[in-house]
């Protein structure tokens, strides 16, 4: 069974940095990408970054520069690291696996954590 263990959330000033963890109970090669997402209440869930098997990156224009997402395929984990955070980035990420070998449509969630960026 998939699943998608997030860590690493908590409360940061501006201008701090987290590292958040993404945890697969699979090999993460099973996967075609896996990305970070970001929710805010009222708002659209928008896509932060993304990794595909081959370890192609991509990210959302906001967070160039600061962000970089990585993966340790010993450890079927993939990170999110965050620097110079801001209080409107304020909400709760989630982990994403889409693509896996035996099911390709279904999209696989984590439980989200939370990141508090206060002025």
């Amino acid at each position: 069974q998939v699943q998608l263990v997030e860590s690493g959330g908590g409360l940061v000033q501006a201008g701090g940095s987290l590292r958040l963890s993404c945890a697969a109970s699979v090999n993460i090669f099973r996967f075609n990408a896996i990305n970070w997402y970001r929710q805010t209440p009222g708002k659209q869930r928008e896509m932060v970054a993304g990794i595909t098997s081959s370890g192609r990156t991509n990210y959302a224009d906001s967070v160039k520069g600061r962000f970089t997402i990585s993966r340790d395929t010993a450890k079927n984990t993939v990170y999110l690291q965050m620097n110079r955070l801001k209080p409107e980035e304020t909400t709760v990420y989630y982990c994403n696996a889409v693509g896996y070998t035996d099911s390709p449509l279904t999209p696989y969630w984590g439980q989200g954590t939370q990141v508090t960026v206060s002025s």
